[in-house]
């Protein structure tokens, strides 16, 4: 880690994958002493090798979340790494009193709601939340095709066909991924997340699927910035899916040369699409 000379403290509550390790890096660059709070069961405890300062917290424990952050003197953070919404379902860790009375107040469940609702809690307590994207800007797609291998004029009209069926589905804070086969949507992502909506669809199209990943029409850069990753290679890989849709300078690819290299190995497009 770099020498402790007067640097700028963040907060990084990190969930899962491996984007909270390339947001660590990149504030490390721009000089800043990252400080990790991991939230369990969700976060990968090899994020503690990238950090200057590393603990867990349970996603349940809201109020524990606060106090560590405040302890810490921090005053900024950053959310990298999605948790799964499914985990307010699945948990069976006790949520803290500051959770309870947080979750109450809701008006619903939508991942807006709670995401913005979390976002002015922490400014309550005098924590800022900053764009992911000041710490990703490397990790943006550029439109147009990032792999060798191009596309059928098949896979094209999918892709015309679904990126506009994406885009909604994403006004309604639904999820933001769509897998598509021949002119018919295969699945919608909803609570189960991206890989699990693609291992969906993926099987229902039986072979070539499209996946089509969007940002939300109007995305917030402070959380649930839509990305894409080894994972997603992985999930595709598993049901033969063809291609993978992203929208240009609106989504992340995480471990951008490892994806496309793996992607071409598997024979799958990964195209950027500017919308």
């Amino acid at each position: 880690m770099p020498q402790d000379i007067e640097r700028k403290p963040l907060g990084l509550i990190a969930g899962m994958g491996y984007l909270p390790m390339a947001v660590a890096e990149e504030a490390h660059r721009q000089g800043y002493k990252v400080f990790a709070v991991g939230l369990e069961p969700v976060v990968n405890e090899a994020l503690r090798d990238y950090v200057d300062e590393f603990t867990i917290v349970n996603v349940a424990k809201l109020g524990t979340l606060i106090k560590t952050l405040k302890g810490a003197g921090l005053t900024e953070a950053v959310m990298a790494g999605k948790v799964p919404k499914s985990l307010l379902y699945k948990n069976k860790t006790m949520p803290d009193m500051k959770a309870v009375s947080f979750l109450i107040k809701l008006k619903d469940n939508n991942d807006d709601s709670i995401l913005n609702a979390l976002v002015e809690e922490f400014k309550s307590e005098g924590i800022k939340i900053l764009n992911i994207t000041d710490f990703t800007s490397g990790m943006l797609t550029p439109a147009g095709l990032l792999t060798k291998k191009g596309l059928s004029k098949d896979e094209q009209k999918d892709i015309d066909f679904g990126f506009p069926l994406a885009k909604e589905m994403g006004r309604l804070d639904i999820g933001q991924t769509i897998v598509v086969k021949g002119r018919a949507v295969m699945a919608v992502e909803a609570i189960e997340g991206t890989d699990m909506a693609i291992r969906r669809g993926g099987e229902l199209a039986v072979t070539g699927a499209v996946v089509i990943k969007t940002s939300k029409p109007a995305q917030d850069k402070r959380f649930d910035y839509p990305a894409v990753g080894l994972d997603t290679i992985a999930a595709m890989k598993e049901v033969k899916a063809r291609v993978l849709a992203v929208e240009a300078d609106n989504t992340l690819i995480v471990q951008k040369d490892a994806v496309i290299k793996e992607a071409q190995a598997a024979g799958i497009s990964i195209i950027g699409v500017k919308y």
